[in-house]
């Protein structure tokens, strides 16, 4: 499935707090995930196998690395949990990096909010505004995005410009 996505990501100290302010919009709460990302030596753009209690996925994405909202290029194959898929992308491609997380996933309408605590990185906010349908333009989806980075009030301070899978890799150095 392709999908057609904007998003950020923001370093927070008091998850809670923010977490507190979404729930005042009242979003449908999918869960917590204890998602493990393991993501391999990809020829082009990124190459990740999600396995979680929630999502199950294998996903390539390409993304530039800056700050705000920034689409990214998704294709997603969802499964259900098998390590064989895990073995063969490990002997065939090799891993990379893997990232550690526990997520809450909420959803209002189309964009998905994510209040991560990231092994030996912290805890961050992740918006995320999806289209699968063709009903949004990308300039329609950063206007998502922009509007719940105004509402939660983050500052270019707040912004991360990188995946959880880059700055882990810089920390590794």
């Amino acid at each position: 499935m392709n999908i057609k996505n904007v998003e950020f990501k923001a370093k927070v100290d008091n998850l809670e707090q923010y977490e507190n302010k979404l729930l005042s919009l009242n979003p449908r709460f999918v869960g917590l995930d204890h998602q493990i990302d393991t993501y391999f030596n990809a020829q082009v753009g990124r190459l990740k196998l999600r396995e979680g209690s929630i999502e199950n996925a294998l996903i390539n994405y390409d993304r530039e690395n800056t700050l705000g909202s920034k689409e990214s290029q998704i294709i997603l194959y969802q499964h259900e949990p098998n390590l064989a898929l895990k073995n063969i992308l490990t002997r065939q491609l090799g891993v990379k990096i893997i990232v550690d997380k526990k997520r809450k996933i909420y959803f209002i309408d189309n964009v998905k909010f994510h209040f991560d605590t990231v092994e030996n990185l912290g805890t961050f906010i992740e918006v995320e505004a999806i289209d699968n349908s063709e009903q949004f333009t990308l300039e329609e989806l950063k206007d998502q995005c922009d509007n719940y980075r105004d509402f939660f009030e983050l500052t270019e301070q707040n912004m991360i410009e990188k995946s959880y899978s880059d700055l882990i890799m810089e920390l590794q150095k």
